[in-house]
């Protein structure tokens, strides 16, 4: 979800269902990814770094295999992105 300041909705970002915690970590990549793009420098570099980050990967994977959603927020100084990957078989 994009949370847009002085806004009261939320704007959808796009949900997938996948039959895997690995297929849901890759679409929390992919997601990151086109966030990140359409951001500033400044601002895109938190998630370029975490898309790099290996072992956050690993801790994320780890908690969807144990039916726990993962979160990652970036933000411009506009808008609040927030990305979940929730285990599969889950909804928000």
């Amino acid at each position: 979800m994009a949370y847009p300041a002085y806004e009261t909705r939320s704007i959808p970002l796009g949900a997938h269902n996948t039959a895997s915690p690995r297929l849901a970590l890759r679409w929390l990549r992919e997601r990151t990814k086109n966030v990140t793009d359409q951001l500033d420098a400044a601002y895109g570099q938190p998630g370029r770094h975490w898309l790099n980050d290996e072992p956050e990967h690993e801790r994320a994977l780890a908690y969807l295999t144990e039916e726990t959603a993962y979160q990652l927020t970036l933000h411009d100084e506009n808008t609040r992105y927030v990305l979940v990957a929730y285990p599969p078989g889950e909804t928000s």
